[in-house]
């Protein structure tokens, strides 16, 4: 696969990218939908137009503008109110200095050589200036692509080449890695020999800012993340000026910052959570961001305190550490407002316990990077478990995966989304994108869910993760939840453990909590009296210390099946 990777060109026309339709692919109606998902993609785009579901909210008016522009036009009001706080260097923004040094850095840029359409690459932790990184290059139209800073050298030379990044963007304690990965053209937020400072961008002189150059908002990109890899390898996803822009005025419908707000952005800035919903989130409303390189207990309690944070976004290990851990105990929440937590699947057992156990609110949003990536929100009263409703001007369907028929309220299938938030599609990989993007402009989210009589979204699984054992579905998010309500469980995962004769056994990797002893059969023995015969966890349980996962809080499965097949050889 590096191979194939190097082949790939280095320079994009990102605007002639189109996608294409695949009637001719999918005439017989018959084809088996299991074996060919191109098809499966026809036959439910084909499917009854009935039961498409649309978001309760009021349509918004989506502008059409660049995203620099768009955020220029919002920081004239806030004037020197603080913008950006990084709680590691003690540097700080206001809001009237942010489009003044994210010019300098558009005109550094093009002083280098970089035209509209070529790619940057960041990578390393959070901090204030990737902020004025990205606005500098939405500027004059380079594209600004994320790698994430747990790779290893290899994982990003391959990143450099598949996105075509020209330049990196890195912090000091990784350009050592940079350097292994050959990578030539180095500029390092912080000091290291032979790299150039990030503040010679923001001592640029700006007489090379281009006036003349076209932003198209609805073609031309304007960052390139990289979806997480966990059913396969990462796929780099075109998102457009007018996709990012959509979704932040969607964003701010349903969940709404003020400039009296505080936010936390210890969620990475790599992910696209970060980015949009809590970067460029809080910034169109005035609000201040606090910034963290990394979550550290204390470090994270004291900075919410120090920084009266009124605004938490979190995915579900940063709620079950707020929830369980003994630090807690102590820490006053009362000065925060809202709790939002998305990211990865959060079930009804752990939102009651945290509710119950803090007296707090959390609300839950869901979305993907394909999206912008928001869909869904909680937005007043919450429904335990579910992801709220739709955002304004976005439909939902949801779609039996075996006959494409689409189905009616409180019927699980597997989900699809029409809004201004979708992406035009993925880099270098005109296939996926029309495997994810029907011809009337459906994305396949891959999520199985239904939506409830009250318009809330409620998502039980990935349809590619759920276990198959003896032709009937068990969704391992539904036995995490069960699990998740037994006394004695810190955290869980459920994978399906391959056998022969049913396919695949349900099995269980448990962490438990501090001085608590506990044998395999009292956990099965507990799903046993909870759930239907077929999801009983014939595959065991193992107990672990921790369970493997994402930067963005998605358990990666594939992580333990992969242990599971090597402990098995």
């Amino acid at each position: 696969m590096r191979f194939l990777l190097r082949c790939l060109p280095r320079s994009h026309d990102f605007s002639s990218f189109r996608r294409t339709r695949v009637y001719n692919q999918c005439k017989d109606r018959n084809y088996n939908v299991n074996y060919n998902p191109t098809c499966r993609r026809f036959l439910q785009s084909s499917a009854s137009k009935t039961n498409v579901f649309k978001s309760p909210r009021p349509p918004v008016e989506l502008p059409v503008i660049s995203l620099s522009n768009y955020m220029f036009s919002r920081f004239s009001a806030f004037g020197n109110k603080k913008a950006l706080v990084d709680d590691a260097t003690g540097t700080v923004y206001t809001y009237s200095q942010l489009e003044d040094l994210s010019r300098k850095v558009g005109s550094f840029l093009y002083r280098k050589g970089l035209r509209k359409n070529d790619v940057i690459c960041y990578y390393g932790t959070n901090n204030a200036e990737f902020c004025l990184l990205l606005l500098g290059c939405a500027s004059v139209g380079v594209v600004l692509t994320m790698a994430n800073p747990a790779y290893t050298s290899g994982e990003l030379e391959r990143h450099m080449e598949h996105s075509g990044a020209k330049t990196l963007v890195t912090v000091a304690h990784l350009v050592p890695k940079a350097r292994e990965a050959e990578i030539g053209d180095i500029i390092v937020i912080g000091n290291a020999d032979g790299c150039q400072p990030f503040s010679d961008l923001l001592a640029d002189d700006g007489k090379y800012f281009p006036t003349d150059i076209t932003i198209d908002p609805h073609e031309d990109v304007v960052i390139l993340p990289y979806s997480s890899g966990t059913t396969g390898l990462p796929k780099g996803v075109m998102l457009s000026h007018y996709n990012v822009v959509s979704n932040m005025i969607q964003l701010q419908q349903s969940i709404r910052t003020t400039n009296d707000d505080t936010n936390f952005a210890v969620l990475p800035f790599f992910h696209i959570y970060g980015i949009v919903i809590l970067l460029c989130g809080t910034l169109q409303s005035g609000g201040t961001l606090a910034i963290t390189p990394g979550f550290e207990p204390e470090g994270f309690l004291k900075t919410i305190r120090e920084q009266k944070v009124t605004q938490l976004h979190l995915v579900p290990p940063l709620l079950l550490f707020l929830t369980h851990h003994p630090l807690v105990d102590k820490f006053d929440f009362s000065r925060i407002r809202t709790i939002i937590c998305g990211a990865a699947p959060l079930g009804e057992a752990i939102t009651n316990e945290f509710m119950d156990k803090r007296n707090k609110i959390v609300r839950q949003g869901y979305g993907l990077t394909e999206a912008s990536p928001l869909l869904c929100a909680d937005y007043e009263s919450i429904t335990a478990g579910s992801v709220g409703p739709l955002v304004a001007n976005t439909d939902a369907k949801f779609v039996d995966p075996q006959t494409g028929k689409s189905l009616g309220r409180n019927e699980t299938g597997e989900l699809f989304v029409r809004g201004p938030q979708n992406m035009k599609g993925y880099i270098h990989n005109e296939k996926a994108t029309k495997e994810m993007i029907d011809e009337d402009g459906w994305l396949c989210t891959g999520d199985i869910g239904h939506i409830g009589d009250n318009d809330c979204v409620v998502i039980t699984d990935r349809l590619k993760e759920l276990i198959k054992y003896k032709g009937q579905q068990v969704a391992p998010a539904e036995l995490e939840d069960l699990l998740h309500k037994h006394p004695a469980v810190e955290d869980v995962a459920v994978i399906g453990m391959p056998d022969d004769r049913a396919g695949e056994l349900p099995r269980a990797y448990v962490v438990l909590k501090p001085a608590v002893s506990l044998h395999a059969h009292d956990i099965m023995q507990y799903v046993e009296q909870n759930v239907s015969d077929y999801k009983h966890l014939r595959g065991g349980v193992e107990f672990v210390k921790e369970i493997p996962k994402s930067p963005s809080g998605k358990i990666l499965r594939r992580v333990l099946k992969d242990q599971l097949k090597s402990s098995q050889l």
